[in-house]
């Protein structure tokens, strides 16, 4: 199966019954190892053993892992975590906690994750923040090997923020005021939500669309302000979950 079938195929598993939980996070588990990955944490920022109802922790991590990092609140000083708080990009652990100074408890929760085979790990942060009572978010995946298809980090990005908003949405019930807006976007406005899912800046949404820059810009913050938000992270998010935008039609193009 190819990249764009395994996000469509994902994407229409958790709409098409709808899916219950369990059946989402088995899909997303299979395609992960389909892909090459052997273990993942699509987590809220909690404690993964005590924590609120509405949190979202849907791993594969061993359990001794799971009880030690619970049992030393291991969340607290966890560098992956810190760093998918305050980067919005997605990264490397390698990469990018070798170029901030570690504490000497981080240092040994990561050699004792290591010795688990938690280690060389990649991570999608996901904001969520303009949600009544979210918390902070990440999805990390850990590779099999060296060998995994750098194609493959693209598509886990796509279905890990599928993942976590349609398991969120199943887990906070929706109503007037549920802070989860129903305005009904553009044509227009959807074709540039869509490829600013996709990762691409104005200049190359206006190439594709046939747009100038400045059009594109205001087409944009149009819908972050319908949506009431005020990152372009935060308006892909919810013109997932509100059904604007398709993530697999964000794989498809």
């Amino acid at each position: 199966m190819n990249h764009f079938d395994r996000v469509q195929a994902f994407v229409e598993l958790c709409h098409d019954r709808p899916a219950s939980v369990e059946a989402m996070e088995l899909g997303f588990r299979t395609a992960l190892e389909e892909m090459g990955f052997r273990y993942f944490a699509c987590v809220s920022h909690v404690d993964p053993l005590d924590h609120p109802s509405h949190a979202v922790v849907l791993h594969n991590y061993p359990a001794a892992w799971v009880r030690h990092f619970s049992d030393a609140k291991l969340h607290r000083i966890d560098p992956v975590l810190h760093q998918a708080e305050s980067h919005a990009a997605p990264f490397f652990w390698d990469e990018a906690l070798s170029s901030h100074p570690l504490t000497e408890g981080q240092k040994k929760m990561l050699a004792e994750a290591a010795t688990l085979g938690l280690a060389h790990g990649y991570t999608i942060p996901i904001d969520v923040s303009w949600m009544p009572g979210s918390l902070r978010a990440s999805c990390s995946v850990v590779a099999d090997n060296d060998s995994v298809d750098s194609r493959s980090y693209v598509t886990v990005q796509v279905m890990s923020l599928y993942l976590y908003a349609c398991v969120s949405s199943a887990r906070t019930p929706r109503s007037n005021d549920s802070g989860i807006t129903l305005t009904e976007l553009t044509p227009r406005e959807r074709e540039c939500l869509t490829l600013v899912a996709q990762g691409k800046d104005d200049w190359t949404i206006g190439r594709v669309l046939s747009l100038s820059e400045h059009t594109v810009h205001t087409h944009i913050e149009r819908v972050k302000h319908r949506f009431r938000v005020s990152t372009r992270v935060q308006a892909v998010v919810q013109g997932v979950m509100t059904g604007q935008i398709s993530l697999g039609d964000v794989a498809r193009r």
